[in-house]
């Protein structure tokens, strides 16, 4: 029986790995063991049981307004100890977090091989997303195998000096997870009637921006007061000191905690409009045929721009005021974006890496690349 251990530490970590786990079950010989570091707690729980997945292992290093520096120091020893006696015979990490280098770098360091879902995602700007692009660039350089979501990631392997014969192209988890959760969830309890725009903001290079940007997100809530503006806030005490002052009183700004990933899904399938500075919310958007606002100056994600689902409105709060207040003045312009096609996956992309960890390990064979 071979081990396959999938590591990972947010909840965007695991709803793309569940698909991934789920598909390795259904593999002979084969024992998927799950990993946390703990770098998200209840968010991380939560999501694993609307999928039924329960942890095996979990460092727990989450601490209160943790640096990155010590965070990287808590997880590289602890997953390296964890992965030995675990008895991986494989590993894989998910995208571009912290945890997703640390346990790479760790599996390396101990001569287990790695497997990088989500490879191949490039802005080409360190700076943005800040720390995403180097942990996703560095992993990339320690891996055995990687798991290309688009034919663009693939070039951007190849062009980094990747070979070809260890890059699979296997469409984005996360579309096969938002379309399941979609189906399973509700809409979050309580909620004010629609129509919705869902609004997230946190990310780390934006920080210095989010109070601005939040008062550009009030003048367009208070532009159209029949439309009803959800914020699930992220926990980080960072965002919430700067957009709660600022939005908090607006009639129809409903800012709520976290929500759960059933009830999200729900949320963002019933919106006219997403407007985020989030990774995998550019793809779950278009997963859902939902327009995306998005709150960067550039996107690893640039398929989504050429297919028309995705507009990138940089973070100049004046920008971003007149591109989320035309395109809600538009409903031409949002019913063509509506009709793009999706560009990230069909929904089978974890039958298609449970296949190449299947492959690798000599228990069959090599699974074809997908193709848009």
């Amino acid at each position: 029986m071979k081990r396959v251990v999938l590591a990972f530490g947010t909840r965007p970590e695991a709803t793309k790995m569940a698909p991934v786990y789920l598909a390795l079950k259904e593999i002979p010989y084969v024992k998927p063991l799950v990993l946390l570091t703990g770098q998200h707690r209840e968010q991380l729980r939560q999501a694993l049981s609307l999928f039924g997945i329960q942890e095996d292992r979990n460092l727990d290093v989450m601490q209160e307004r943790q640096a990155l520096p010590d965070l990287a120091a808590r997880i590289l020893p602890q997953a390296a100890r964890a992965l030995k006696e675990m008895g991986a015979d494989y590993v894989l990490v998910h995208g571009d977090t912290l945890t997703t280098f640390a346990v790479a770098w760790a599996a390396f360091l101990e001569g287990q091989p790695v497997g990088h879902v989500e490879a191949g995602l490039r802005s080409h700007n360190l700076k943005e997303p800040f720390p995403e692009e180097a942990n996703r660039r560095l992993t990339d350089a320690l891996t055995d195998l990687d798991f290309a979501p688009t034919p663009l990631a693939k070039e951007n392997l190849l062009r980094e000096g990747k070979r070809e014969e260890g890059i699979l192209v296997t469409g984005q988890t996360g579309v096969d997870a938002v379309l399941l959760a979609a189906r399973l969830g509700r809409l979050p309890e309580g909620l004010p009637k629609g129509p919705y725009v869902t609004v997230t903001m946190h990310r780390r290079e934006n920080w210095p921006l989010l109070q601005d940007l939040a008062r550009a997100l009030r003048k367009v809530a208070l532009a159209f007061p029949e439309i009803t503006f959800v914020y699930p806030v992220h926990l980080n005490p960072v965002v919430r000191e700067a957009v709660f002052p600022v939005l908090k009183g607006v009639r129809n700004f409903v800012l709520l905690d976290p929500l759960d990933y059933g009830p999200m899904a729900a949320l963002m399938k019933e919106s006219l409009l997403l407007v985020t500075d989030s990774g995998g919310l550019q793809e779950e958007g278009a997963a859902l045929g939902v327009p995306v606002v998005v709150l960067r100056n550039v996107t690893e994600r640039p398929e989504g721009l050429r297919a028309g689902i995705l507009k990138l409105a940089g973070t100049d709060p004046e920008g971003v005021y007149r591109v989320v207040k035309g395109l809600l003045e538009d409903p031409e312009e949002l019913a063509r974006m509506r009709r793009a096609q999706n560009p990230y996956g069909d929904g089978k992309a974890g039958v298609r890496v449970a296949r190449g960890v299947a492959w690798r390990l000599g228990l069959g064979p090599r699974p074809e690349d997908w193709r848009p």
